[in-house]
């Protein structure tokens, strides 16, 4: 398969790609023998009983695939099972994207190691590239093969562990090819109300005003990113000079930071939990990254409420969509006012 796709990207990354999904593959052990194995830990006996309901409900409650995907479990030893690197222009906001067999073009490459990422992102910088690396917890093959639960996917709470696997099952329902905004987006979508139909029916009106909470911030974070790059498209398109544009640039960027501060101490009553993303650096690849997941998901969500909160109309509605040309389907999802 390398071989035959050398010429978009080089043999050594599918190869490495291929060793490191196989060496996850070939770890897998499954969870209902560790769950009533006797010598499993007590903690991650928990942790997989709960993600073993977590799944019956994704397809029970979601209609999310009924196949062999986490049902089986992987202890991986690190904290990120992949590194995504991001790279954009200098003076653009439209990320470089990379095409693959069977995932169709996408903003980012994917690295099994991170020494490979950070090499991969220096290459990149001295081609004048904003670059930007992200740590990954989980991802898909689509239903190419059987994913398995990760050790990186249970180092949270329960909320998170089935934020992931409806995330990650959505995309193995519907993806198009080339559209990462519009898979993100599903994806979020599924998830989100997903979580919020399992708090409600486990009862957990706590666990879901925490989430309710935590999603009322991340809409404030896409919304203080959402202003810094409508002011970065301006500057971009202006007439100044490439010193002047880098100095109105970082000036945006500094108003951004200060912005956040505000917003945490006043707003969020001091919560911190963006802080580790806005004290590391921040350019235009970091921007990029972050509004492939955010952008079109209130849409979704409305799309998903337009069916009357049933997900095989949703899903319905949502080929329909995808069927369309990019530039259509956009334009179709964001003017939906009925489910057909």
């Amino acid at each position: 398969m390398a071989s035959g796709v050398a010429g978009c990207t080089s043999v050594s990354y599918y190869a490495q790609s291929l060793e490191g999904h196989v060496r996850i593959m070939a770890a897998r052990k499954s969870v209902g023998k560790l769950i009533h194995d006797p010598s499993t830990p007590k903690a991650l006996r928990t942790k997989l009983t709960s993600a073993s309901a977590i799944r019956r409900f994704a397809t029970d409650e979601l209609a999310l695939p009924d196949n062999s995907s986490y049902r089986s479990y992987v202890d991986i030893g690190r904290d990120n099972v992949t590194f995504a690197v991001f790279a954009a222009p200098q003076f653009s906001l439209t990320p470089i994207t990379w095409c693959f067999p069977v995932f169709g073009c996408v903003p980012y490459r994917g690295y099994f190691s991170r020494k490979s990422a950070a090499e991969s992102a220096a290459e990149l910088q001295q081609q004048g590239l904003d670059v930007y690396i992200s740590g990954v917890t989980a991802y898909s093959t689509l239903g190419w093969f059987s994913d398995p639960l990760l050790s990186t996917m249970l180092r949270q709470d329960d909320t998170y562990l089935a934020s992931l696997i409806f995330h990650e099952l959505a995309h193995q329902k519907i993806y198009v090819n080339g559209d990462s905004a519009f898979n993100e987006a599903f994806a979020v979508s599924v998830e989100t109300s997903g979580v919020r139909k399992w708090l409600r029916e486990a009862g957990d009106r706590a666990g879901l005003r925490r989430y309710e909470a935590n999603r009322k911030r991340s809409a404030d974070f896409l919304g203080l990113i959402a202003k810094t790059r409508d002011e970065l498209r301006q500057i971009y398109g202006s007439p100044r000079a490439s010193q002047q544009m880098a100095a109105a640039k970082t000036a945006a960027i500094d108003r951004l930071r200060v912005r956040y501060r505000q917003m945490r101490d006043r707003r969020w009553a001091g919560y911190r939990g963006y802080d580790a993303w806005f004290n590391s650096p921040i350019n235009n690849a970091k921007l990029a990254a972050t509004s492939v997941y955010g952008e079109q998901v209130p849409a979704f969500l409305r799309l998903y409420d337009l069916c009357s909160g049933d997900y095989p109309r949703f899903y319905a509605s949502v080929r329909r969509i995808a069927a369309l040309s990019q530039p259509s389907r956009a334009e179709a999802l964001r003017n939906a006012t009925t489910c057909n």
